[in-house]
């Protein structure tokens, strides 16, 4: 989110859990829910019709959303977040990131613009995992500090590696 301090809208989240997540996914989007900063929690349930991998699709779906502008963040919750955070990192544009505590949260946000919070429900504990959402949620990214620097090089690059390569 690209918004000067004090000009914050509030949060549009898509949330996702495969199986190994569903429990830290259904408590924390009430909470989410209920935050003062956020607006609407988007629930990428996929239990009607699961598919093959549930963790590569949560997270290509939420990360999609990201990328689209349809969501302006999305958590996303597996047995230890790290299969989601790499496949939601596939997506171009999106930045995720598998936190276990509130300072990692932060520094995601505000050195890295990280959109895309992955949680291990097999690796933390529900506490902490409130926890670390609800640091995340407050949490900015300013376009204008010099962190802003190192995040427009990972951009050139992934903008670069992403355009047809001319055969000759």
């Amino acid at each position: 989110m690209h918004l000067a301090r004090g000009l914050r809208s509030p949060l549009r989240i898509a949330i996702g859990a495969d199986r190994a997540g569903r429990r830290y996914a259904s408590a924390l989007t009430g909470e989410l829910s209920a935050h003062p900063l956020v607006d609407y929690v988007l629930d990428l349930d996929t239990t009607e019709r699961p598919p093959a991998y549930p963790e590569v699709a949560v997270a290509f779906a939420g990360a999609q959303l990201v990328a689209e502008g349809a969501a302006d963040r999305a958590l996303l919750v597996s047995h230890t977040g790290v299969d989601m955070a790499i496949a939601a990192n596939k997506v171009s544009g999106v930045r995720a990131v598998n936190a276990h505590d509130p300072l990692a949260a932060k520094a995601a946000v505000e050195a890295s613009d990280a959109q895309v919070l992955t949680l291990g429900q097999g690796h933390i504990g529900l506490d902490v995992a409130r926890h670390v959402v609800a640091a995340w949620v407050t949490f900015q990214f300013d376009s204008s500090a010099p962190a802003a620097a190192g995040v427009a090089v990972i951009t050139g690059y992934e903008n670069r590696i992403a355009r047809p390569v001319a055969f000759r």
